[in-house]
């Protein structure tokens, strides 16, 4: 009889670990486990609260794209300040993942949980506030910080208080809550401003993160999973700096050029810290990355493909509501609208259960193939469909 292959993750302190569970669970669904103990009996409530956190890291991850223009207006922003406020975010988010998980698998992921809500809520109210540009990128920066502790604790939360069995539908929900609310934060903006002043796209974070920390200091259970001695501290550093420089290498590409000097210098500092992280992964007894991870192709594939369609649609979705705004001429309202068929998949595709039903009967390879040849297909037609546009002969079907 066939017999499910041991697993690359054994800790879940990162969206691998989750995804090597799905890609398992969808492979190999036919196969019987022996039944595993319940989990906590308030695991659901508890999934629902955390739930809140993502959501809101998601949503203001999207959210400020349709702010841009009243930014730019009442702030006075330059183009550079517009980019570091949306990078200030991405720039450290990015660069403490792998630390922030590390951080909860020891230290206590209910304990990071909530020092990541305090961190965003904190950042979020003076981001509301804010006065200058500079005071603005200097509050979505922490808020980064905050969102990297979010994403990392609350996945790792799930794969705690779920059994094996139950793990592929917490993560499914937990996944189309992310997307839901990465897709609906330009709606939520565009509603917002068109009713309120900028800050509004901020301190709508407060009552969220005021809900979830309440929730959470309630509800959430303490796990924590300590490795070796002592913390990875070079390997933290390793990471941070060589995310953090490859991520300012791709949002310095567009502005200053490819070949420039900043972005040759910053790729080649980010590609000797990552190798220097690599090495010094695979000589430590204890971690923060097994390496070994990726040696299975398939869970490199999908992983791959995940991070494709990230780009993609994060990209895309940026695109193109500057384009609604700054080239067809629409307000905020009018352009978050027009990204909600995008949410509405989502939400219709995810909650019925009919996108776990096609990845069970297709399998994950074809479903992730699938999931790109549709996301392909969709932003070449908006690129070829568009062109030529205006405003007035918009109207009526986009």
């Amino acid at each position: 009889m066939t017999t499910r292959s041991p697993p690359l993750f054994t800790s879940p302190v990162s969206p691998l670990y989750a995804v090597q569970e799905l890609f398992y669970g969808v492979q190999h669904a036919e196969l019987p486990r022996p039944p595993s103990p319940p989990g906590p009996p308030r695991r659901w409530i508890v999934l629902g609260v955390i739930c809140l956190a993502p959501l809101t890291v998601l949503l203001d991850n999207t959210v400020l794209n349709v702010a841009i223009p009243s930014l730019t207006r009442e702030l006075g922003a330059g183009t550079a300040d517009i980019q570091w406020m949306i990078n200030a975010y991405s720039l450290v988010q990015s660069g403490l993942l792998l630390t922030a998980g590390s951080a909860a698998d020891r230290y206590g992921r209910k304990k990071m949980l909530i020092a990541g809500l305090v961190l965003f809520g904190v950042g979020s109210l003076i981001a509301g506030l804010a006065q200058s540009t500079g005071q603005l990128i200097a509050a979505r920066a922490g808020m980064g910080v905050g969102g990297a502790l979010l994403i990392t604790t609350t996945l790792a939360v799930v794969m705690q208080i779920f059994t094996p069995e139950e793990q592929p539908r917490a993560i499914g929900i937990w996944a189309a809550v992310n997307a839901l609310g990465f897709a609906t934060g330009p709606l939520l903006g565009g509603f917002l401003l068109n009713h309120f002043w900028w800050g509004a796209i901020f301190l709508i974070n407060l009552p969220v993160a005021a809900l979830a920390l309440t929730a959470a200091t309630a509800l959430v259970p303490e796990s924590k999973n300590p490795r070796g001695d002592r913390p990875d501290l070079l390997g933290a550093l390793l990471s941070t700096v060589g995310m953090a420089a490859l991520v300012y290498a791709i949002i310095s590409g567009p502005a200053h050029g490819w070949t420039s000097g900043r972005v040759l210098l910053t790729t080649a500092v980010a590609v000797v810290v990552l190798g220097a992280f690599a090495y010094w992964e695979n000589r430590v007894p204890y971690p923060m990355l097994d390496l070994d991870f990726f040696r299975d192709r398939r869970f490199t594939g999908a992983v791959t493909g995940v991070v494709l369609i990230t780009f993609g649609m994060a990209g895309s979705l940026f695109l193109l509501t500057q384009h609604l705004q700054f080239v067809l001429g629409y307000g905020p309202l009018e352009a978050g609208v027009r990204t909600a068929p995008l949410a509405l998949a989502i939400v219709a595709l995810n909650f019925s259960g009919l996108a776990a039903k096609w990845t069970a009967r297709l399998g994950a390879p074809p479903a992730i193939g699938l999931g790109m040849v549709l996301m392909s297909a969709g932003l070449v037609s908006i690129a070829v469909l568009a062109t030529g546009v205006t405003r007035g002969r918009c109207r009526g079907w986009c």
